[in-house]
């Protein structure tokens, strides 16, 4: 098979090394691709929302199976763009049809969702410029810490927390009036805050049957201890220890089932994984958000624990008999810490030449913003590249991890030191 995978970054890395693994594997290409992906496979200079090159591409190289990584071009309607053009409909998707990608696409769409298939979620109300003043109300209604969402993507940077109620209603109005994320907060939802312990599970669809993935958790926040900006994820592990048995069957049966025979019931077409944002709270799953894909830095710590060949999993998804495929799961806990440039999230220089991680040995490399310039491997993006590492625990795992990144060195590198640290 020649197999296309859209995106750039460590999520995209993993995959390719994944899929390279397999006999079926002819040739694998990817657009744009990273530094790590050029070792592996081709890349494709192409943006992953230019519908019309993928199309010449797919074409140009024989593509049998486009595996979609981000979630703009699903929100954008790539499966549908395939499945519309006669020259492209033979060419499996893995990534969810435009309808059914409003679960990230939009975070009022999600809620109605949820609401509707009777999903556990917390309390919300939607609002827009016009009705700014209610929005205002709402939050008295509300105790802090107020939760603000701005209800399209926002590059992971459209969720807001606030601890008082002025903050709370000058953001609202920032985000609402001032248009504070462009078009994402033409609509704002504001809902209650959960207190309790955050994790994702990752759930793979054939828009019939499901398998579900290992648990992950990930840490977003730029600080040691949960503190200062959000950020894409500075590190994750898998399995989560506080999932047990007992929770993941809540799990199953409360926001699992409901939400595949809810996609089914509402017909909303998906092939692909579905990424539900739990919290724990009380012992009981409450759904923070989904996401119509994989999410980074979880899957440098996801898919390296399981066993299948990809491929065949895949194929499994595109032709409707995922239910005939057993997943085999490593036992052992993986880890991932993430290198990311000086200054990020906020500003960031690009270009810092990147050494010694070619000597890690005892660890996964996957590269997330890096590319090629003069022979030389350089920094490209504010989330650089992840160290993942296998252990009989987590901690063992993440001894692993920064004893690798001891080895690899760029001009203002950062990371967090503390990945795991609330387990």
């Amino acid at each position: 098979m020649n197999i296309l995978i859209l995106g750039s970054g460590g999520r995209e890395h993993t995959l390719a090394w994944k899929l390279n693994q397999s006999s079926q594997l002819n040739k694998l290409f990817v657009a744009p691709g990273n530094a790590g992906t050029s070792k592996i496979a081709t890349n494709l200079n192409i943006s992953v929302n230019d519908f019309e090159s993928i199309k010449q591409a797919s074409l140009l190289h024989q593509i049998d199976m486009v595996v979609v990584g981000p979630e703009d071009p699903l929100v954008n309607g790539i499966h549908d763009f395939f499945l519309e053009s006669d020259d492209l409909k033979h060419i499996g998707v893995i990534g969810p049809q435009k309808a059914a990608a409003e679960l990230e696409g939009s975070k009022e769409f999600a809620k109605k969702f949820m609401i509707r298939n009777k999903v556990p979620t917390a309390a919300y109300q939607s609002f827009t410029a016009e009705d700014v003043e209610k929005g205002y109300d709402f939050l008295e209604t509300l105790k802090p810490p107020y939760v603000l969402k701005a209800d399209g993507l926002a590059a992971g940077k459209g969720v807001v927390i606030l601890n008082t109620i002025e903050e709370a209603k000058a953001e609202l109005k920032s985000m609402l009036v001032d248009s504070k994320f462009g078009k994402a907060s033409n609509t704002v939802v504001i809902e209650e805050f959960l207190d309790g312990i955050e994790l994702s599970v990752f759930v793979l669809t054939d828009g019939k049957g499901y398998k579900v993935l290992p648990t992950a958790k990930d840490y977003k926040r730029i600080g040691e201890g949960d503190q200062g900006l959000n950020t894409g994820g500075m590190g994750a592990i898998s399995p989560v220890p506080f999932a047990d048995k007992a929770f993941m069957n809540k799990v199953h049966t409360q926001v699992v089932k409901p939400t595949v025979e809810g996609l089914k019931k509402d017909n909303l077409p998906y092939k692909g994984f579905i990424f539900i944002g739990l919290i724990k709270v009380d012992g009981e799953p409450q759904v923070i958000e989904y996401n119509v894909r994989l999410g980074d830095p979880e899957t440098e710590v996801v898919i390296p624990r399981l066993k299948n060949d990809l491929v065949t999993v895949f194929q499994a998804v595109v032709n409707e008999n995922l239910d005939a495929v057993e997943l085999e799961i490593d036992e052992r806990s993986a880890t991932t810490v993430m290198l990311v440039s000086g200054g990020y999230p906020e500003a960031y220089e690009k270009g810092k030449e990147m050494t010694g991680f070619d000597q890690v040995e005892d660890s996964l490399v996957f590269h997330a913003g890096t590319t090629i310039k003069d022979d030389k491997v350089v920094t490209n993006g504010g989330r650089v590249m992840a160290i993942t590492s296998f252990g009989t625990d987590f901690k063992a795992a993440l001894k692993k991890s920064y004893s690798s990144i001891e080895k690899v060195h760029f001009q203002k590198m950062n990371f967090r030191k503390d990945i795991g640290f609330d387990l």
